[in-house]
């Protein structure tokens, strides 16, 4: 189980890596506009994230 969780961190960060490294100007813009959005935009973007990331482990496990 540690072994699954701590490889789960792992693509994480290469993932979240990704945008930085090869479009590092681009992702600053994106930094930007996602700092203007409201608490509420923020949290539903969240709220989706989990849920898809729940639905897609619920489908790959």
């Amino acid at each position: 189980m540690w072994n699954d969780l701590w490889a789960a961190v792992a693509l994480l960060l290469v993932f979240e890596g990704i945008m930085p490294f090869t479009n590092p100007a681009k992702w600053r813009q994106v930094i930007q506009m996602v700092s203007t959005q409201s608490d509420t935009v923020l949290r539903t973007m969240g709220l989706a994230s989990m849920l898809m990331g729940a639905f897609l482990l619920y489908f790959i496990r």
